[in-house]
């Protein structure tokens, strides 16, 4: 039984000489670490950084080669090369780096405790809109008429607004059907729609450079996808060619929708907007309440 306690006595020993205290705040520390490289490693993965990756390590294979071999002119070279081939990287990848960080801007935990708007809004996005939006894309799409209708949620759509003609009015669908009617003014380019209005029409819009976008799709589905990346928006597409429905949202497509299919993904946008806009104003009443028990 004694030699049993030695031996469990050493164990504990051994274990207490070669293992560091863990505190708690480690812990957390340790998941951040690996939370942040997992988003690093799926960032890596989904852009053109995966192929610079594996670049790199080729590059660095070669090195490494150079330095067991004592290839002393190649290291020279590598050495003097080096600073200036992080800086290039960076001017290269500058859209992907870009997109990395909207991204973490637009996070939801970020996006709650730091929020653009001081108030709620009062005119958000709400089911009328929702029907007229409905109703003026399988009109169009019946008539084969091309339509490109970019919905505001999170991410302010400002700079494309800027892009093109301020309209200010009240989403209807004959507003839509209008400004997208064939020889008007208004229909080449992107309406954008900020709560019930539509802000802007014949918007220009950043295109997609995703290879996977099938070919048979035009300039029309790669912007409607290229501004879905750079924000949160979600865009409802119809086809000039064939009159389909798409929506394009995250940088993914879904197409071939139905009126009820549109709907569903439209609602949605009108519960999370809901939903958002209400846990902000019981927050915004918290503090009123507190700056007034302050007063008193």
């Amino acid at each position: 039984m004694q030699i049993i306690t030695k031996m469990f006595d050493i164990v504990k020993s051994y274990l207490s000489n070669s293992i560091p205290d863990i505190r708690i705040t480690d812990i957390i520390e340790m998941i951040i670490i690996a939370v942040i490289l997992y988003n690093i490693m799926l960032w890596i993965k989904n852009t053109r950084a995966w192929v610079l990756l594996r670049g790199i390590l080729v590059l660095l294979a070669f090195i490494l080669l150079a330095y067991i071999f004592r290839m002393n002119t190649i290291l020279w070279l590598a050495e003097r090369t080096i600073n200036v081939g992080i800086i290039a990287v960076v001017i290269i990848f500058q859209p992907e780096l870009r997109k990395a960080l909207e991204q973490l801007g637009r996070n939801r935990v970020l996006g709650f405790l730091i929020s653009d708007n001081g108030k709620v809004m009062e005119d958000r996005f709400s089911n009328k809109t929702m029907n007229e939006i409905v109703k003026a894309t399988f009109e169009m799409s019946k008539a084969k008429t091309g339509a490109l209708i970019v919905i505001e949620r999170k991410t302010p759509l400002a700079e494309y607004e800027r892009t093109g003609i301020v309209v200010d009015g009240v989403v209807t669908s004959q507003l839509l059907l209008n400004i997208f009617e064939h020889n008007t003014p208004l229909h080449d380019g992107a309406v954008i729609v900020r709560g019930n209005r539509v802000t802007a029409a014949t918007c220009y819009l950043p295109l997609s450079d995703n290879m996977e976008i099938s070919k048979d799709l035009g300039t029309r589905h790669r912007a409607a996808v290229g501004v879905s990346e750079a924000s949160d928006s979600i865009t409802v597409i119809v086809s000039e060619e064939t009159g389909s429905v798409s929506v394009a949202f995250e940088g993914s497509l879904q197409r071939g929708l139905t009126p009820d299919t549109l709907k569903e993904e439209l609602k949605k946008l009108i519960s999370e907007n809901e939903g958002s806009g209400s846990r902000k104003l019981k927050l915004l009443k918290g503090w009123q309440r507190n700056e007034k028990k302050a007063d008193k």
